[in-house]
C-alpha cells in the first residue's frame, strides 16, 4: 500500500516525508482554508511548495464546477509541476473533464466518490485515481470500508488500471482495514500514519531491553 498524507500543512508534510514512507500528498479547499490560504494564486504557490518537499503525486483540486472551467483549471494546475494530479469531483461535468484531461495525458484524481457507479464512470473516463470517502460514509451510518472493497473488486473484475485512494481516513484502524480490503493507497492525517507505530508491547519491550542493559552495565563496574 502507498501512503499519502492528507493535509496542506507544510510542517506536517515535511515530518511525514522524513519518516521515509510517504508516497504523495492530497489536499482540498477545506485543508487549504485551515492554513489560511485562499485564492487561486495563493493556492498554486502553496502547491509548488509542497512539490518541493515531496517527490510523488500531489493532488490539487479544481474549484470550477462548469466543464470549461474545470478543464482550463486542470491544465493550469498540471502546468505547475510534473507531479501535480488534478483533483476533480465526481459530477457529470467532472467525469467529462476527467475524460478530456486524460486524453491530454494529464493525471486525474476523481474525488467525492460515494458509490461504485461513480468510481466505475471515473475509471472508464480515464481517471488515474478515484477517492472513495470512508469517514464521511461512516458518519451517516454507512460502511466506508465496504465501499472501498467493492470498488477494488469491481476494478479487478473488469481490469481497470485506475488506482483506489481510500480517503477521509479518520484513524489508524481505518488504515488497517483499507489494507485488508486491498486499497492501493490510503490518504490520511499524519497522526493516523504515526498511529501505526504505537503498541504498548513495543514500549514495554523497549523499556525492558534498556533496563536489562543498564543492569548488566552496572554489574560490570
Amino acid at each position: 500500500m502507498k501512503f499519502f498524507v492528507d493535509t496542506a500543512n507544510l510542517a506536517q508534510i515535511e515530518e511525514a516525508n522524513e519518516l521515509g514512507v510517504l508516497d504523495g500528498v492530497t489536499t482540498n479547499p477545506s485543508l487549504m482554508a485551515r492554513e489560511g490560504i485562499s485564492g487561486d494564486e495563493a493556492c498554486r504557490e502553496h502547491y509548488k511548495k509542497i512539490c518541493e518537499i515531496v517527490d510523488g503525486p500531489i493532488s490539487a483540486e479544481v474549484m470550477s464546477t462548469d466543464l470549461e472551467g474545470m478543464i482550463k483549471e486542470g491544465r493550469e494546475l498540471a502546468a505547475l509541476h510534473e507531479n501535480i494530479v488534478v483533483k476533480i469531483p465526481a459530477t457529470e461535468n467532472g467525469i467529462k473533464a476527467v475524460r478530456a484531461l486524460s486524453q491530454e495525458d494529464i493525471p486525474t484524481n476523481c474525488t467525492l466518490i460515494f458509490n461504485v457507479g461513480q468510481a466505475v464512470l471515473a475509471a472508464k473516463a480515464g481517471a488515474t485515481y478515484v477517492s472513495p470517502f470512508v469517514g464521511r460514509i461512516d458518519d451517516i451510518s454507512g460502511d466506508g470500508i465496504q465501499l472501498v472493497e467493492d470498488i477494488v473488486e469491481v476494478f479487478e473484475q473488469y481490469g481497470f488500471a485506475t488506482e483506489v485512494i481510500a480517503a477521509s481516513i479518520r484513524h489508524t484502524h481505518h488504515i488497517i482495514e483499507c489494507m485488508e480490503v486491498g486499497a492501493d493507497i490510503a490518504t490520511c492525517p499524519l497522526s493516523a500514519i504515526k498511529g501505526l507505530l504505537k503498541h504498548p508491547l513495543t514500549d514495554s519491550g523497549l523499556a525492558a531491553f534498556i533496563a536489562d542493559q543498564k543492569r548488566v552495565a552496572e554489574s560490570n563496574l
